[in-house]
């Protein structure tokens, strides 16, 4: 399905920004029509979607061996409202999502790090991968939903 890294990162940029539309219609919801339940649901979902967008970002910068700047502004962005859009286009636009997975060492002397043969292994299991993702990710989300919403409860 994701057969390229832009694949991936382009999906999950546009379902991070659709989630911000899910989030601020919640609080719309609750501050005209006193519905709660909304910005549960919203930010249930956009705060899920957070999670995933920052793990495909991480893995995406190290499959294109990205530096800590195009990194931390990739993360960065989910921050923004529909701001991984427009660092989509620019990441795309400047090459760094240019390229396969990296499934095969080269000769490049990175290849040879523990990570990068880790990440290799993986990447050859797309399914291993994505469960352990995937995973992560709902052990964190649920980490976070118990220590409750940002700013505290109502």
């Amino acid at each position: 399905m994701f057969r390229t890294p832009l694949s991936l990162f382009r999906t999950l940029a546009i379902a991070e920004a659709i989630s911000w539309t899910l989030l601020i219609t919640g609080l719309i919801l609750r501050a005209t029509s006193d519905l709660a339940i909304a910005v549960t649901i919203g930010g249930g979902i956009h705060g899920f979607v957070f999670l995933s967008y920052g793990a495909t970002a991480i893995l995406v910068a190290k499959n294109q061996r990205w530096g800590a700047g195009p990194t931390i502004v990739a993360i960065g962005s989910a921050v923004i409202p529909y701001a991984t859009i427009p660092t989509e286009i620019w990441l795309h636009r400047t090459g760094r999502l240019r390229g396969a997975w990296r499934l095969e060492p080269t000769e490049d002397r990175r290849d040879a790090a523990w990570h990068d043969r880790l990440m290799r292994w993986f990447l050859r299991r797309p399914w291993v991968l994505g469960l352990l993702i995937a995973l992560a990710v709902v052990l964190l989300f649920v980490v976070l939903l118990v220590i409750g919403p940002p700013g505290g409860k109502d």
